[in-house]
């Protein structure tokens, strides 16, 4: 049973420590999938892009916010969820999702490969998706704050797709 505050009256929420571990979690995915991006490689600069490609200094413009919302709506739904069962799903969902997301830039960048790099973001997606759906069960607001990064990563996909499409 769930009190007028969200929390299961057996058992609260991590509290400041789902947050921590959810800011700690987003940080290392973060830092591990971007050592392997290089977008000033020789390699990533031969490719043939479409126009409608963001500059290079956007990345970090929209990424910085996204992984804010990610860190922060997991830990919003880590407080609130109802259980340890359900904490635990939820955390092996974010774990899944960060490792996808860290893998993209290994299988674009490590390998050289928009087509690994295309099948990489669409496992993402997916994962995104369940994430997404997770968070929203828990908490309807959390949800809703990463709606934005499930946004961008479908525009990503778009855009791995087409610059596959173009280096065959």
């Amino acid at each position: 049973m769930r009190t007028d505050s969200g929390h299961d009256t057996g058992e609260r929420g991590p509290g400041w420590k789902g947050y921590a571990a959810s800011a700690t979690a987003v940080a290392a995915g973060a830092a591990i999938g971007g050592w392997a991006v290089d977008p000033d490689s020789r390699w990533y600069r031969s490719l043939r892009k479409p126009p409608w490609q963001p500059p290079p200094w956007a990345y970090s413009v929209v990424w910085t916010p996204l992984y804010g919302a990610i860190a922060w709506a997991a830990g919003h739904a880590l407080d609130r969820a109802e259980g340890r069962s359900e904490r635990r799903g939820l955390a092996v969902a974010l774990g899944v999702n960060l490792a996808l997301n860290a893998a993209w830039s290994r299988l674009f960048f490590g390998l050289r490969s928009p087509r690994a790099g295309l099948a990489g973001t669409l496992l993402l997606d997916a994962s995104n998706v369940r994430l997404l759906r997770r968070v929203h069960r828990i908490d309807p607001v959390a949800g809703r704050a990463l709606i934005p990064y499930v946004a961008w990563c479908a525009f990503a996909t778009a855009l791995n797709a087409d610059i596959a499409r173009r280096n065959r």
